[in-house]
């Protein structure tokens, strides 16, 4: 038996090492054309650079679009997406203690810590799209549109939360308790 098996090792190396042929003799399915064989391309004019995306697809490296005007609008869905999205581990307040931090996932930091209040409008969209720590990407969720809206938002908590009352105007500050 113990004769047998070096002999079954050097069998099944070789078997592993006889498939291992050269991929560029492998048959394709598909062949490339270079660009001139394929009359569609033979015109430059012909063809729109960057191509545009197909409905409803997300692209692989996220064209940033400019932050959109500060509106009432723009604040209102940025707080309905927040609600549906971020607070489950933001919270409503954006402290980091949503439900799901009350169940045990890790707190996610306050949008109201001196780093994130300093922090550009822009990295909140970013981190939204691309993801950060344990927070992953909602670009394929969120359209850019509302990343914008929500980070307009947190801009709005972070004014409502950290914002002295003597700063603020007559009539607001008459309606505090």
């Amino acid at each position: 038996m113990s004769r047998l098996l070096p002999i079954a090792l050097l069998l099944g190396a070789a078997a592993l090492l006889g498939a291992c042929d050269n991929m560029a003799k492998q048959p394709s399915d598909k062949t490339w054309t270079p660009a001139e064989a394929n009359p569609a391309n033979a015109d430059p004019g012909n063809r729109a650079w960057p191509p545009e995306p197909e409905p409803n697809t997300v692209a692989r490296e996220d064209r940033s679009q400019p932050p959109p005007p500060l509106t009432p609008a723009l604040l209102a869905r940025g707080k309905e997406r927040y609600e549906i999205y971020c607070t489950p581990c933001h919270g409503y307040l954006g402290d980091g203690d949503g439900m799901i931090v009350r169940r045990g996932f890790p707190h996610p930091p306050s949008f109201h810590s001196e780093v994130l209040r300093n922090a550009p409008t822009r990295h909140f969209y970013d981190v939204a799209t691309n993801g950060w720590g344990a927070m992953y990407s909602y670009a394929d969720r969120v359209a850019p549109d509302d990343r914008w809206a929500i980070a307009a938002y947190i801009r709005a908590l972070q004014t409502s939360q950290n914002t002295a009352a003597a700063e603020l105007p007559d009539d607001v500050r008459g309606k505090l308790r």
